[in-house]
């Protein structure tokens, strides 16, 4: 496979940029793309806003924007391939490579999203429900006397204090609606079939690793994804 050498790879989700660094601005990103040799910067991005950030920091160095367009090493059996956000995309090229078909990713960003690989290797679709994280916070905004929520493993399901009983409804009823959603997922498309479901994003490790249905955490996966899409485009 054809590789174009130093890849930069960046991740641009609502809540963060995923790169060697934690804050995103355009000094930041020139002074980082300048201490390194790259030849191509690789972009997924679901906030149109930002990218202009990105152009302006790279000067002349390539751009790859992540979209349906690119070889992706699936197809795309969707109605609106545009309308697919481009960290799903990268998501489905990786199971694909790293783990096989069919397979669901399971993504747990500002959304949890589930993306389905089929038999036959195409992006077929997903779900799309609202975030751990976004979840918790409107209970705080919304609530006179809830407090805000620090996520970890709760230590009982029936709680002694305000905080534990947010936390215990938080991460097991969240569970909850991450296996329900792979159940009907699979009854819909795979019944009595071996689907490879992996894990990746902010929450995973604390909602995934103890769900049964998950066979593995991946945290990298969506860089993973631009990784091997820009060599197949490369």
């Amino acid at each position: 496979m054809a590789r174009a050498g130093n890849y930069l790879l960046i991740d641009i989700s609502n809540s963060f940029t995923k790169m060697a660094f934690a804050d995103f601005n355009a000094a930041l990103l020139r002074r980082f793309i300048a201490r390194r040799k790259i030849d191509i910067t690789v972009v997924a991005s679901v906030v149109p806003k930002k990218n202009s950030v990105v152009r302006k920091a790279a000067g002349q160095n390539r751009i790859l924007w992540l979209g349906p367009r690119l070889k992706l090493g699936v197809g795309i059996d969707y109605p609106k391939p545009k309308t697919i956000g481009a960290d799903r995309l990268a998501n489905a090229a990786a199971v694909a490579e790293l783990y096989g078909c069919p397979a669901i990713v399971v993504d747990f960003g500002t959304a949890v999203t589930f993306d389905i690989v089929s038999e036959e290797q195409e992006y077929i679709g997903g779900v799309i429900a609202p975030g751990l994280e976004a979840m918790t916070n409107f209970l705080y905004q919304r609530t006179a006397l809830l407090p805000k929520l620090s996520l970890r493993e709760p230590r009982r399901a029936i709680a002694r204090s305000t905080m534990e009983a947010m936390r215990a409804g938080a991460v097991l009823g969240y569970r909850g609606l991450v296996s329900e959603i792979i159940a009907r997922i699979k009854a819909e498309r795979f019944a009595n079939r071996k689907v490879h479901v992996v894990a990746t994003g902010g929450y995973a490790d604390l909602i995934a690793a103890k769900l049964r249905e998950i066979d593995v955490v991946r945290a990298d996966l969506t860089l993973e994804g631009l990784r091997i899409i820009a060599n197949s485009n490369t």
